[in-house]
């Protein structure tokens, strides 16, 4: 017996089931991508404090420098505007801390760092030194420059998901600490729904979610390149976020 095609009305069904099994499906599948990155990047900032931890005890509790210096060579080369993607890669492999990561890097980037599709910020490495761990010199502290300098290593990060409007993760990342008003001065990178990866002085990492309106937008402004500018004192209510990370900021003693 010779069966009959679809009807019109038949196919309609189908194809209304398959959108509505589409529209169940895809924001699990949207989750579970972006879990596989956090895991990711987790991993990556995991191995990069560990290879910091390692540096340290090969020479003599000395901290890798944590500028973006060609000459005297640092933890990284600094990679700018302008200048390959290889050329990038190479200020890396350069840089005092790759043969302790195992030579690869993908370990430098988070794999949510959306930047290599705008090309006002096209970069590769997505993490920064925290600038009181070896990196600038600072006004407001002392810098510390072996790890005995360092007390409580567990809660004093070390790497931090950066997102730098002038193109590439210049510098160290920086704030100003303080006893009584600390203050906000280089934004980080929120790739991760308001959360970022930071990696801490005992080698281990975490994703941290943040948690004041003033801070996330400011933030967000550096990212999407909307009216930001370097430096931000916090609102009174917005104390949460900028009393983590002044807790943790790595540094000898302050000034």
């Amino acid at each position: 017996m010779k069966r009959s095609a679809f009807t019109l009305i038949e196919l309609l069904v189908v194809i209304a089931i398959i959108a509505v099994l589409m529209g169940i499906l895809m924001p699990s599948l949207r989750l579970a991508r972006d879990h596989a990155k956090r895991i990711h990047c987790v991993s990556n900032v995991k191995t990069l404090s560990l290879a910091w931890f390692m540096y340290k005890d090969e020479n003599d509790d000395q901290l890798v420098p944590g500028h973006t210096l060609d000459n005297p060579i640092q933890w990284v080369g600094r990679a700018e505007q302008g200048m390959t993607l290889e050329e990038k890669k190479q200020k890396i492999r350069d840089g005092l801390l790759y043969p302790y990561t195992g030579k690869t890097v993908d370990v430098y980037r988070c794999p949510a760092d959306q930047r290599d599709k705008d090309p006002r910020q096209d970069t590769f490495r997505s993490f920064s030194i925290a600038g009181g761990a070896n990196g600038e010199n600072w006004s407001s502290y002392n810098k510390a420059e072996k790890f005995s300098d360092l007390k409580n290593p567990a809660i004093r990060y070390v790497f931090i998901e950066e997102i730098d409007p002038r193109g590439g993760n210049i510098g160290s990342w920086q704030m100003n600490p303080s006893k009584t008003n600390p203050t906000w001065t280089d934004p980080v990178a929120m790739w991760h729904n308001k959360k970022s990866t930071i990696g801490f002085a005992d080698g281990h990492a975490e994703m941290h979610a943040w948690e004041d309106k003033g801070f996330i937008d400011w933030n967000l402004k550096a990212m999407y390149g909307t009216g930001f500018s370097f430096g931000m004192t916090p609102a009174a209510e917005d104390f949460r976020d900028i009393e983590y990370m002044n807790r943790g900021f790595p540094y000898k003693s302050l000034k």
